[in-house]
């Protein structure tokens, strides 16, 4: 049998070796050192605006402290998109808060802002008023922006903005991971680049940078013995990894260039095909890198449906996978409040997402495009 297409597989640049190199030759292998410093500083370069960034162990751990600055406790409530991965909900629960799903709109896939709206009315009506808005960047996609700020300033709610799946996209020419009041970014094994695992949280606050390594380096107090008077935790980005990071981000924009032209690659293969459509960004002021290629099948027009599709690349050794559950239908959340309609739900029903990969060879492409010509043509 060949050998596997994956869906987002992991793409060394080549300079990542000599970063790791270093940090072994000058035994800086602990959760600090110039890796550390030198891949934040690149982060904070390339997002511009200000930004200021904490690299971490995990886009999940960037939103658990996202939620500990907000001050996010025991009892209180937090508005999260609900189609999304799980990590952006679970960290609500960490913290002993209750998360309150919203759906989707249609054009973006991402938090819808009438149904975000009426969420808010509600909780306040009923003596909750939400901590915190997570709105995620689904697919790399940006959600929309303005019209989401504009509810968070009018009801004072904080956004912590998920941008696992979003560096190097923008709105309106601003990047991704500097709209929210807090940010994080995710650089595991299946993101645009990766550290291994690793993510950042991001602010235009510097002291929310700096609380976010204290709490991130098991809160030790200022003293010559081990003190502590807050909760901790162990969520540092290593050197190693941060040295990988280093070395990924000198190869950042060609794999954003690479993704977006499998996003074409696809549109180009069911140009001619009804009922099949491929994501893409509704307006000019959205710019998204494309992260995963996903389309929509509407089975009565074309015949066949998504899961169809998926068993068929399934066959060929290909990896697809169906769009992100959303998390109001998820069991572990089957008790949270839900605002909405139908969206996310009819979304993840028809919904598909293809290879996507930067490093994809000719020969893998070639054989994607004629399994799914077939396929059509069958």
């Amino acid at each position: 049998m060949d050998s596997k297409i994956y869906l987002s597989s992991p793409h060394m640049g080549g300079a990542e070796q000599a970063f790791v190199n270093e940090a072994f030759q000058t035994n800086w292998v602990a959760p600090l050192g110039p890796n550390v410093e030198g891949f934040e500083k690149s982060l904070e370069s390339y997002l511009g605006n200000g930004t200021h960034v904490a690299a971490l162990s995990s886009g999940t751990a960037a939103i658990h402290l996202a939620l500990i600055l907000l001050g996010v406790e025991r009892g209180d409530e937090v508005l999260c998109q609900s189609m999304t991965f799980s990590a952006s909900a679970n960290p609500i629960v960490y913290q002993g808060a209750t998360p309150v799903f919203v759906d989707s709109e249609p054009e973006t896939w991402n938090i819808c802002p009438d149904h975000l709206e009426v969420a808010i009315k509600d909780r306040i009506a009923k003596g909750k008023k939400p901590k915190a808005i997570i709105a995620v960047h689904l697919y790399g996609m940006p959600y929309k922006v303005d019209a989401i700020k504009k509810i968070s300033e009018k009801y004072e709610i904080p956004i912590v903005e998920d941008s696992a799946e979003a560096l190097g996209s923008s709105y309106k020419g601003r990047k991704c991971g500097t709209f929210g009041d807090i940010s994080i970014l995710s650089f595991n094994g299946n993101k645009i680049i990766t550290t291994s695992g690793g993510g950042a949280l991001v602010s235009r606050n510097l002291k929310h940078k700096e609380k976010a390594i204290f709490l991130a380096t098991q809160a030790r107090d200022a003293a010559p013995h081990y003190q502590h008077s807050e909760i901790g935790y162990n969520y540092r980005l290593s050197n190693i990894s941060a040295g990988i990071g280093r070395g990924q981000m000198e190869v950042l924009d060609k794999h954003i260039g690479s993704r977006r032209k499998m996003n074409q690659f696809y549109h180009e293969i069911f140009a001619r095909t009804e009922g099949v459509k491929v994501f893409s960004e509704p307006t000019s002021d959205f710019f998204s890198n494309h992260w995963l290629s996903c389309i929509l099948v509407d089975k009565t027009s074309c015949g066949f449906s998504s899961e169809a599709i998926r068993l068929a690349m399934a066959e060929n050794n290909i990896e697809c996978r169906p769009l992100w559950k959303p998390m109001h239908l998820q069991p572990v959340f089957k008790n949270a409040p839900y605002y909405g309609s139908t969206v996310s739900e009819k979304l993840f029903g028809i919904g598909l997402c293809l290879p996507s990969g930067s490093n994809l060879k000719s020969e893998e492409k070639v054989k994607i495009n004629d399994v799914l010509i077939r396929f059509v043509d069958n």
